[in-house]
């Protein structure tokens, strides 16, 4: 008899401790699972852009639940470039600069994971316009030279006009080149100059950088800080 009662317990012991493991089981079954760690990928400079040229990069992420979801944290994209919610970033930047910014991705987990980086964007200037020689009067002559440059990948059908705008309002050609500026050209020099009556004169430098199977247009401009004065003359 004392034979059978102890079987009887070793048995009840057995299945207490069967049912344990099973719930354990399932409880584990039940449990959220975490997913590898999350991972921004992107190197921290981005490729360059240039102004009103079309920019798309995705930010891109390693591990995690999904689906993830990007956001800007703190600092500024260039305006005309936003970010989506699903990591594209683009649009075309409206002026150069260097953009620095930081970037956050959350997964779906649960718990959540999210994970910041900061980021650098450059957008390089396409064309710039600076004086070689700045323009002064010699005689009745205002004469003088300015440098451009084409950073750019692409050859520009560049148009350079210069006009002296008297104190009156009436401007006078003083200077005009229309030519492809190709592409990596560094401080060219284009001069300038033209014989004017007496009086005062601002002068004016535009240059235009046309990328026509882009549809892209540059522009960059000068004039002098003060007025020239011509005393000789008619």
């Amino acid at each position: 008899l004392l034979t059978c009662v102890i079987g009887m317990a070793a048995c009840q012991v057995c299945v207490a401790r069967a049912g344990e493991q099973q719930a354990g089981s399932q409880g584990a079954q039940a449990a959220p699972q975490d997913g590898p760690s999350l991972v921004i990928q992107n190197d921290s400079e981005l490729p360059d852009t240039y102004p009103h040229a079309y920019y798309e990069m995705r930010f891109r992420a390693h591990g995690g639940v999904p689906v993830l979801h990007w956001r800007l944290e703190k600092g500024a994209l260039p305006a005309g470039i936003k970010l989506e919610d699903d990591g594209l970033l683009h649009g075309q930047a409206e002026r150069a600069g260097e953009f620095q910014f930081t970037v956050s991705v959350t997964d779906g987990g649960k718990p959540q994971q999210a994970v910041q980086k900061g980021f650098v964007l450059r957008v390089r200037s396409a064309l710039t316009l600076n004086w070689k020689a700045p323009a002064r009067v010699s005689g009745n002559r205002i004469a003088g030279s300015v440098e451009v440059s084409n950073t750019t990948p692409d050859d520009m059908d560049l148009t350079f006009i210069v006009l002296a705008v008297a104190t009156n309002g009436r401007a006078t050609a003083i200077g005009y080149q229309h030519f492809v500026l190709r592409r990596g050209t560094i401080a060219k020099e284009l001069p300038f100059g033209e014989t004017l009556p007496h009086g005062g004169y601002v002068v004016h430098v535009d240059a235009v950088g046309e990328v026509p199977p882009k549809n892209l247009i540059y522009r960059e401009k000068m004039e002098t800080p003060s007025v020239l004065q011509v005393t000789v003359g008619p």
